[in-house]
């Protein structure tokens, strides 16, 4: 659970009253993320919160998915949250070569921002919002705003609507999924465009 009060330039801002969100935030994916990259998605929190359940959700919803380009990692049934971040990170870094990682977690914020996604460029704080020292996760992070700070975040997390937090995590998960399609689409134009340039064909020369 981190904390955002300020908008950046480097971040895009959705929200979950969009009809359209799922494919606002999908096309920011696919502009960000590096195309030829297998990515890690970074699923952060815990399912004894309402609030922080957010990340396992969105993790849970996608694991069930036949997902290609990204690798998941915290789900409802194996979480990843502030107990065993550290030691999952240096898993992930031990098992993927140079992995980018696209931190996926809920936040705290300003009343008028509840209900929005943010995507931004960088790491995000994981705990930050309750006061936890914890390492900073990605080089990309997906942020679900899902409630309010300023006042007892803890009380906060664990009165917030189960509704909602579902609902944000469905429509990003939606657009992961969307950003999965374009990804191997490319790929596969990708490797057509490069079995058709390396195809020799043989032409004779007409001499009159």
């Amino acid at each position: 659970m981190n904390f955002k009060d300020k908008f950046s330039k480097e971040e895009r801002r959705v929200s979950t009253d969009d009809p359209v969100m799922s494919d606002l935030l999908s096309t920011y994916l696919q502009e960000w993320l590096p195309p030829s990259k297998e990515i890690i998605i970074a699923c952060i929190g815990t399912d004894r919160s309402t609030g922080d359940s957010f990340g396992p959700l969105v993790g849970s919803m996608l694991y069930e998915q036949s997902i290609e380009t990204f690798k998941i990692y915290g789900t409802l049934e194996d979480p990843l949250h502030a107990l065993n971040l550290k030691e999952r990170l240096m898993d992930i870094r031990r098992n993927h070569s140079n992995p980018y990682i696209l931190a996926v977690d809920a936040c705290l914020g300003k009343s008028s921002s509840v209900g929005s996604v943010i995507l931004g460029k960088g790491s995000l704080s994981p705990g930050s919002a309750l006061k936890k020292d914890l390492p900073p996760v990605g080089q990309m992070h997906i942020s679900g705003m899902v409630n309010v700070s300023g006042f007892m975040e803890h009380v906060v997390l664990q009165n917030t609507r189960l509704h909602v937090v579902m609902q944000m995590a469905a429509k990003v998960a939606a657009a992961i999924q969307l950003t999965e399609a374009k990804r191997r689409q490319v790929r596969r134009d990708t490797a057509a465009f490069r079995t058709f340039t390396t195809s020799s064909y043989p032409f004779k020369k007409i001499i009159r």
